[in-house]
């Protein structure tokens, strides 16, 4: 070989290599919010780039998600899907179909929170192949493996499979793995740009842990990762967000983790990461009140120098009673503590309520309102949400709604049409009930919100109902929900 063609082969070798990658499309259903696809990051980039071609496909994105898709498809070794219970799963069931007509040879494999907790129901949809549980780097990785080598998912822990012979075949559990031996998530995956622009900030979403350490009734967490929790090392995010924010530029990070402060030793010390850093960023994240009473001042006001902008606490409940049935583990007392804090800090605050649950008195559910009337007031950087109980699988609420003779949906239809955020509430609650509580909720979110031009008049109307709780008449209500109708969020 003479030395002109020996450089010709050498130039060659990495076109040949990228051609023998294995390609993986992994596919994120349409929804109404433009948090970027982390489920899928993660299991895109646990993958090996020097032998895996990944494809990250947002129907959120797309002007015709299935004619992506189907391109994309073409010469892959499978099709991944990320499904949260709800719409998405009709996108997701619609996607799934379309490949499985083009290329019934491909195994389609369904991730995420709905296939986590139903994952012998959902084979019971043809297109399906493969039900990931819980969590998936590790699991996923393993059934790309497999695949590519002609193996038997038999066997391969975390997942749920139809066999050859047409059986569902449940594998042993995957022990939750530590987050800080994963691959940094590659944003280079996703055009992170169009999702600034339709976010209409420059806000990036990131997470540094998987799974939650407490007991929640009315949550699916303990189904899902067995009260488990798995944090990155504080240095190791500081960095990554370092490297992201010199690529991206961006000026707010928005963590999705389920409990940030899950360890005060680890905030404290990310905190400090961030400051000495020089990034500009403001943040937000999840806190529960026990947290933010047992939280030192000094690590508050680091937390605040570093850029904590916004907190998001849950309360649930107004009631004491209630909080201890639905074995959330705070006190209303924390609650008030921990948003005086927060007051003091100049941090922002979502406290979101649920009201509804089985057998839940009307007492309680006033004290409920009375809790947010009171958070609500204290300044207009403190939201106070509502929502009505939904029988989320996975629960234990929901298994003993169940227990009782309630039902739930039973195929992916239905459990398409279920809204677990907004939409009526459940049968515990009564349509005169139902009435006040959606009344409460508008004239105490005008009421409080900044004042704007144009809506000083409306909100001293509203705030004069709030004081003197008088919801009777809501022209203004009627009014704004004719001319902007509520949509599905979930």
């Amino acid at each position: 070989m003479t030395p002109a063609s020996t450089d010709e082969a050498r130039r060659a070798e990495p076109a040949r290599a990228a051609r023998r990658r294995l390609k993986i499309v992994l596919y994120n259903p349409q929804a109404v919010f433009f948090t970027m696809p982390l489920a899928l990051l993660a299991i895109g980039s646990e993958l090996d780039p020097e032998l895996h071609e990944v494809v990250i496909i947002d129907g959120r994105l797309e002007a015709d998600a299935v004619s992506s898709v189907l391109a994309g498809i073409d010469g892959a070794l499978c099709l991944g899907v990320t499904v949260l219970t709800g719409a998405p799963i009709e996108d997701a069931l619609k996607i799934s179909r379309a490949a499985k007509r083009a290329r019934p040879d491909l195994p389609v494999i369904w991730g995420g929170w709905h296939p986590s907790m139903f994952s012998r129901e959902c084979l019971a949809e043809p297109s399906v192949d493969v039900t990931v549980r819980g969590q998936g780097e590790l699991t996923f990785a393993e059934i790309v493996a497999r695949l590519a080598e002609g193996r038997s998912l038999e066997g391969c822990a975390g997942c749920t499979v139809r066999l050859a012979d047409g059986t569902i075949h449940e594998n042993p559990p995957r022990a939750l793995a530590p987050v800080d031996g994963f691959r940094a998530h590659d944003y280079g995956l996703i055009p992170v740009e169009r999702y600034f622009g339709l976010k209409g900030k420059r806000q990036l979403d990131f997470i540094t842990s998987q799974g939650c350490n407490f007991r929640c009734a009315f949550c699916s967490d303990p189904f899902v990762y067995g009260r488990q929790w798995v944090g990155l090392e504080p240095t190791r995010i500081a960095l990554r967000l370092k490297e992201l924010w010199d690529r991206y530029h961006f000026d707010d990070v928005n963590f999705q983790d389920e409990t940030f402060f899950t360890r005060r030793d680890r905030v404290e010390a990310l905190a400090e990461r961030l400051i000495e850093s020089g990034m500009k960023i403001s943040w937000a994240a999840t806190m529960r009140a026990d947290q933010g009473v047992r939280l030192p001042d000094e690590i508050w006001a680091r937390c605040k120098q570093s850029g904590l902008r916004r907190l998001l606490v849950g309360v649930e409940s107004g009631s004491n009673e209630m909080l201890k049935r639905i074995r959330k583990d705070i006190k209303i007392e924390q609650v008030f503590a921990t948003a005086a804090t927060m007051l003091r800090h100049e941090i922002a605050g979502h406290f979101p309520f649920i009201v509804g649950f089985p057998e839940e008195s009307d007492s309680s559910i006033q004290l409920t309102l009375e809790c947010a009337e009171r958070l609500r007031s204290m300044s207009p950087e403190f939201l106070t949400p509502i929502f009505y109980f939904k029988p989320y699988p996975g629960s234990e609420l929901v298994t003993e709604a169940v227990a009782r003779g309630f039902r739930l949906p039973e195929t992916l239809e239905q459990w398409s049409r279920f809204d677990y955020v907004a939409g009526s509430p459940g049968p515990w609650v009564s349509a005169k009930k139902f009435e006040l509580i959606e009344r409460f909720k508008f004239f105490h979110e005008l009421a409080w919100k900044r004042r704007s031009q144009g809506r000083d008049l409306l909100q001293r109307l509203a705030r004069y109902r709030c004081r003197n709780h008088n919801y009777r008449w809501p022209i203004e209500m009627l009014f704004r929900r004719w001319v902007m109708p509520a949509q599905r969020l979930s």
